[in-house]
This record gives C-alpha cells, sequence and structure tokens, in this order.
C-alpha cells in the first residue's frame, strides 16, 4: 500500500512534480510519469494552470504517464469532475498517453473517504489507448460498461467501493487487461458490494486476458473468498490478492474447498484473522504457491477492521 507516501515512481517510470522539482526542466517527456496537483495556498498556481505549465514546458505528444495529486479535499467543495474533465478535453493534445493515476493524494493530506472521485469513464473515452488506469478515493466514484481494446491494467483504491462500480468492471470488455484490483472496502463508506455485484468479474467472460485479480480489504473478505472458491477466471490467474480484509478461518476453508488454486504463482492473504491451525492448513494445501500470510490480526477481537476504509 502506497496511501502514506506519494508515488515516486508509476508505469515503470519516475515521478516528477511540475512545478516542485528541479529535475523537470531536463527530463525527457517520456522518460518520466508527470505529476501535477493543485495548490494548498491560495497564492499558487491551480491544478488547471500547473497542467498547462507541464504542456507548455514539454512537448505533450510525448507525455506517456501523468499522476494527478491534490485538488482539494471532498469537505471543502472539490469536485472530483476537475481532474477528470481537465484530462478528458486534453486528449487530443496527448496521444502517446498510456497511464494515469488519478488521487496520488496521501492521508496527511486527505482521509481516503473524503477524496472526491466522479465518473471515470470519460478518461477510457477520451484515451483509447490508454494502457493503466489506477484511482485513489470512493466517494461519488462512478463506472459505466465501457469496451475498451488497450487497457491492461485496472485499479480502484477505495475504503468503499460503490457496488454500481463494481458491476461496471464486469459488464465492461477489457480484452487486454491483465491486471484488475479492486479495494472493496466497509459498509460504512459505501462499500457495499455483494457476490451477485462480482458476477461479471468471476466469470471472465469480458477479461479474457486476466492474470492477476485482487478483491481486496473487505469486511466480507468471507464471502469474497467462497466467491472466488466457485469463480471460472480462477483457473486462468497467475497470481490472486485476497489480502487487507476481514478473512476469518471460514473463508479459507471455503478456499481450500473451492476450484484447485495449485496453480497459482502467488496467493496474498496478508492482514487476516486466520488460526494458526488455519496457516498450516494453507501452506500444507499449496507449497508451490508464493503464499503472504504476514499481518496477522488477533482472531479473538470483538471488532474486526480492514485495512484501509476512513
Amino acid at each position: 500500500m502506497t496511501i502514506h507516501a506519494h508515488l515516486d515512481t508509476f508505469h515503470g517510470l519516475p515521478v516528477r512534480w511540475v512545478g516542485l522539482d528541479p529535475a523537470t526542466s531536463s527530463a525527457a517527456p517520456d522518460t518520466v510519469a508527470w505529476r501535477v496537483q493543485a495548490p494548498y495556498a491560495e497564492d499558487e498556481p491551480t491544478l488547471q494552470q500547473r497542467f498547462e505549465e507541464l504542456l507548455a514546458r514539454v512537448e505533450p505528444t510525448r507525455i506517456r504517464a501523468l499522476v494527478i495529486g491534490w485538488w482539494g479535499p471532498g469537505w471543502d467543495g472539490a469536485r472530483g469532475d476537475i481532474p477528470i474533465r481537465m484530462l478528458a478535453e486534453a486528449a487530443d493534445r496527448l496521444p502517446a498517453l498510456e497511464a494515469i493515476f488519478l488521487g496520488d493524494i496521501v492521508a496527511e493530506e486527505s482521509e481516503i473517504s473524503w477524496i472526491e472521485q466522479d465518473d471515470v469513464t470519460p478518461l477510457l473515452d477520451a484515451y483509447p489507448r490508454l494502457r493503466r488506469l489506477e484511482v485513489r478515493g470512493g466517494t461519488g466514484l462512478r463506472l459505466r460498461p465501457v469496451t475498451h481494446d488497450a487497457l491492461e491494467v485496472l485499479r480502484f483504491e477505495t475504503g468503499g467501493l460503490p457496488a454500481s462500480v463494481a458491476r461496471a468492471v464486469g459488464e465492461s470488455s477489457f480484452p487486454a487487461l491483465r491486471h484488475l484490483e479492486l479495494w472493496l472496502g466497509s459498509e460504512d463508506y459505501s462499500g457495499d458490494s455483494r457476490p451477485a455485484d462480482w458476477t461479471g468479474i468471476l466469470d471472465g467472460s469480458g477479461l479474457p486476458a486476466l492474470r492477476h485479480l485482487g478483491l481486496q480489504d473487505s469486511d466480507i473478505q468471507d464471502e469474497v473468498c467462497a466467491a472466488v472458491a466457485a469463480a471460472p477466471v480462477v483457473a486462468r490467474l497467475e497470481s490472486l490478492n485476497l489480502s487487507m480484509g476481514v478473512l476469518t478461518d471460514t473463508g479459507a476453508e471455503a478456499l481450500l474447498s473451492g476450484r484447485p488454486l495449485t496453480h497459482l504463482r502467488s496467493l496474498d492473504l496478508s492482514h487476516h484473522y486466520l488460526s494458526e491451525a488455519m496457516t498450516q492448513r494453507l501452506r500444507a494445501a499449496l507449497p508451490g504457491v508464493e503464499l503472504d500470510l504476514s499481518g496477522r490480526q488477533d482472531a479473538g477481537k470483538k471488532w474486526r477492521y480492514v485495512a484501509v476504509s476512513e
């Protein structure tokens, strides 16, 4: 997880801050991921001004990756459509853009549940060659079913993912998508999806190239595991991430009783509430799998928490 530190690399490129990083003046446009953000003080350039500064400073047709940082906390009235509209309107100036990280906002700036997002579908519509889209923040987040032939990585980092977003992913067609990661979150923060909402993802019909699936950070992680255990998509996966949630022996038992997992290269179950006996069973059942069982929580706790919520 990187929610406590700004990105220093993205899309395999070092991140450079527009207006703050001296290295920006000498970096070639296609060798770094350019980061723009709104000001903390009223007398500093706005998000749009920083973005225009970038497009004027370097050759925009060579920019491959953008990281969008702070645009203001939700409680201060900042709207999530601001950066989305800004990027969508600039699409014809950014023909080489391959990757967008929307919301490189750390906990010291804003709780993840305070980040105001919006409908991110315009980004996929505007950039048909986009290979990577990562979004942090679930408040107001929306996605409409879409067909996108180039997208390879789709990640939503939230403390609560709206069920409508999970359904839209499953109803979309992403023939090139290899990596899908959803932080489902807590119902207290709009994480209201249930097994019926994951059906389109787990049957894999719109995701023929999928090799990594993450359904993480859920306060119903046992139900997630039960759904995954019966999912057709599992057979083609190379790695599976079910970490960060309220996973108990019930969910682990479902995994052991479901479709075979021995073909996986890795299975991440970190931040869990498993008994020691169950962790031993998992290790014995999956000897060839890189199994992450770190971050064991006290299974006897009355209140159990996901890793990221507020």
